[in-house]
């Protein structure tokens, strides 16, 4: 009996299923079997349209399809080639064509036409890692599966078309070699969303946070006034960021794709993602009842921006502490259990108070238990993860339009000292991904060497605030950053003295 692969994505890491028909006497129709959801169960009647509409014979015999491994769930589109060829091998329709090494991933449409799927990249990984390097795919999917090096793909737009050359033995498969040619510096000189740094007036002290941010990968969050700019910084925050590496265009492109916003783009600049404050928990997080990656994940190797970040929902917020704490998201759910990256620096801003003008020019109407609730919607813990804490004040009005004021340094200029920084902490890693911010602290001792004088300072201030040893660390962390973008080999005084700024007298 005839055998065709295809890929599972939907439990654990994914697997490898094999698919067989069998044709018998009896009442013409199709059964497929295997602990098929409603969708999978569906592509039977897709099948048949899609045949019909090829000028392909179905063969008017009872056709029992089973999908193995049989004790799993299955479901989705993506098996509709697949079970299509496997019919067509056992009618004799297709002779001599082996299909032990190859994978085959596909939607039909009711016109015959192989439409793309989701999460492409992720299938022939999963396929890939298990032995198999030969594909046939839809078109419209061949951009972003060519990312992947060392594999060979064949790509179709119809089903006669596929059945065309199978019939002849005329199926090539292209080499996708070293991964599709992405002229990365091209695309992001300047992400196409962000602002740059030199088109914020003034709000020195927020763009050298913003600086330190970025090169070590901190979260921040932006305290003042409305209309003082906190969202403008949060949008600029992108453009210092350094071009996405080939590996973070397949994962970021990779995770896009699962949650349908395009099957055939490439995601060639880092992602800043701003979810609205009703946004609900699933959809920052991920999840539903069949997991998809929320707005965490989406931002992975970018920015989540949260703007007005009380307003957020407090179970929303709490929701947060494990991306923060351990970048990656794991949602689990009855018959399913999907881990996912969310590797993303966290940009927040928050008024004084709900009126926004405590502590302003502007006279505030709040009582002292409006401003005391108001900031009680952040938990401790969350704003323990938190590394800087910045106050943003107002500007000069006059400043805004007046001729010759001086703009302060550009992005470019920014950028490239935040990619040396980079390039100084890949080196004393030995990791292409492990920044200042995520280090564990037993990394952090072993290859950071801190003045005493500069440590005997540390611990003053950690006992005049009474912080937790989790910022304790960060505070650290933040220091080594600021040592590095300095050109400092150890973290001295003016390092820590400078990191300690960045932490609200109030937390604890």
């Amino acid at each position: 009996m005839n055998t065709v692969k295809s890929v599972y994505d939907g439990s654990g890491d994914g697997l490898i299923v094999d698919i067989q028909s069998h044709l018998a006497n009896g009442l013409p129709g199709i059964q497929i079997i295997g602990s098929v959801g409603k969708s999978l169960d569906e592509s039977k009647d897709r099948i048949k349209s899609a045949f019909a509409s090829s000028k392909i014979e179905i063969p008017r015999k009872k056709i029992t399809v089973n999908i193995a491994p049989s004790d799993l769930s299955k479901s989705g589109s993506q098996f509709d080639v697949a079970i299509a060829l496997s019919i067509l091998l056992e009618s004799g329709q297709l002779k001599n064509y082996q299909f032990e090494d190859v994978a085959v991933i596909g939607e039909l449409g009711l016109d015959g036409q192989i439409k793309s799927v989701r999460g492409i990249i992720g299938k022939i990984l999963i396929a890939k890692k298990q032995g198999i390097k030969k594909f046939i795919i839809p078109d419209k999917n061949m951009k972003q599966a060519l990312l992947i090096p060392k594999i060979w793909i064949s790509s179709f737009k119809d089903l006669s078309d596929l059945y065309e050359n199978l019939s002849r033995q005329n199926v090539e498969f292209t080499d996708s070699g070293t991964g599709l040619e992405i002229d990365i510096v091209k695309h992001q000189e300047l992400n196409s969303v962000a602002v740059d740094f030199s088109d914020v007036i003034g709000q020195e002290s927020a763009k050298r946070a913003l600086e330190i941010a970025a090169a070590g990968q901190h979260n921040v969050l932006l305290s003042g006034p409305p209309g003082v700019g906190k969202s403008m910084l949060a949008k600029a925050l992108i453009s210092i960021m350094p071009p996405l590496s080939r590996d973070e265009i397949i994962d970021i492109t990779h995770l896009h794709s699962l949650v349908g916003a395009s099957n055939d783009a490439l995601i060639l600049e880092r992602p800043l993602r701003s979810p609205h404050h009703s946004t609900s928990d699933i959809a920052l997080i991920g999840g539903g009842q069949k997991p998809k990656p929320g707005e965490v994940t989406l931002s992975h190797c970018g920015v989540l921006f949260l703007d007005e970040l009380p307003e957020f929902k407090r179970s929303a917020l709490e929701s947060l502490r494990q991306p923060l704490e351990d970048k990656l998201v794991t949602v689990s759910r009855a018959q399913d259990r999907a881990t996912y990256p969310a590797n993303f620096i966290l940009i927040a801003t928050k008024n004084p108070c709900p009126c926004g003008y405590y502590g302003s020019s502007k006279p505030c109407i709040c009582t002292p238990l409006e401003i005391e609730r108001y900031n009680k919607k952040l938990s401790g813990p969350l704003l323990d993860r938190i590394d800087l804490h910045v106050t943003v004040d107002s500007i000069d009005h006059s400043a805004l339009l007046r001729e010759g004021i001086p703009t302060g340094e550009n992005s470019s200029k920014i950028r490239k000292r935040v990619i040396d920084t980079i390039l100084k902490q890949r080196s004393r890693y030995k990791s292409e991904t492990i920044r200042n911010g995520n280090i564990s602290n037993k990394t952090l001792k072993a290859s950071s060497r801190i003045m005493p004088e500069a440590k005997e300072l540390l611990d003053k201030a950690a006992e005049k605030l009474d912080i937790s040893a989790r910022v304790y660390m960060k505070t650290v962390k933040v220091a080594r950053t600021i040592a590095d973008l300095d050109g400092s080999e150890d973290i001295q005084t003016k390092h820590i003295t400078e990191a300690l700024r960045y932490r609200p007298l109030s937390l604890s």
